[in-house]
């Protein structure tokens, strides 16, 4: 049952052609919320859109160029919106490597999407994002352990979340609430593209047995979007079957 929580509320949620910012733009529109979504591939993110419906925007973009962002909150001011209501920060990813064999470029294309990328895509909003907003940066339950093969990666998101925090101090005189939500294994086409040996050890530590849907991660996105979280700033939401909780 839906219940219009974003009902008349502009969102923007970069990296949202696919996966869970398909499934979190999709979530969005169900509640009443006109969407803009981004994406680097032209051909996906038309699809998503047209997925999507008359409520949502695709704005062609890399969120690791601050002049795609521009850009990005250029087309929502020229579509008419006075104000970004709920921006989800949720463009990222990473190769997987080792640190002897991890290569200058491969380091700095990950670090430029996940960290350099969110830094930007908050600031480059500040001057659309209402008083009141609800900003939610994408971690990762990678972020709060090691790993051999995402080591980049998850450095990368434990940045995401220290930048959330000093996020949620700095606009908090906006009354402007930033969290950050941090999936474990979920069912993506990323996942879903790996090898069978991959996909297992994703899961291996999940408690309830299973990677995550798209949509589990949506659901908690409306929450940090929704009035109903309105006394939450500067937390870490973790959506990841009690992997790492228990």
């Amino acid at each position: 049952m839906r219940t219009g929580q974003l009902e008349g509320r502009v969102a923007v949620v970069t990296g949202g052609s696919s996966g869970i910012g398909l499934a979190t733009a999709r979530r969005f529109v169900e509640e009443g919320a006109r969407v803009f979504v981004t994406g680097r591939r032209p051909e996906e993110l038309a699809a998503a859109v047209r997925d999507l419906g008359p409520d949502a925007v695709a704005v062609r973009g890399d969120a690791s160029r601050v002049a795609d962002l521009d850009r990005l909150y250029a087309a929502v001011a020229a579509a008419g919106c006075e104000a970004i209501d709920v921006l989800v920060v949720n463009a990222g990813g990473g190769p997987p490597g080792g640190f002897a064999e991890f290569t200058e470029e491969q380091f700095d294309a990950t670090a430029d999407l996940n960290f350099r990328g969110a830094f930007f895509t908050v600031q480059r909003a500040l001057p659309l994002l209402r008083d009141g907003a609800s900003v939610i940066l994408l971690g990762s339950a990678a972020g709060s352990s090691a790993s051999t093969r995402y080591g980049v990666y998850a450095a990368t998101k434990a940045a995401v979340r220290s930048l959330a925090r000093s996020l949620a101090l700095e606009l908090a005189g906006r009354a402007i609430r930033v969290n950050t939500l941090s999936p474990g294994p979920i069912d993506t086409p990323a996942l879903a593209g790996a090898p069978a040996h991959v996909r297992e050890r994703a899961t291996a530590g999940v408690p309830l047995g299973r990677a995550g849907r798209p949509e589990e991660v949506a659901a908690a996105a409306l929450f940090l979007a929704s009035r109903e979280s309105s006394f939450i700033t500067g937390i870490e939401l973790f959506v990841d079957g009690g992997a790492g909780q228990v």
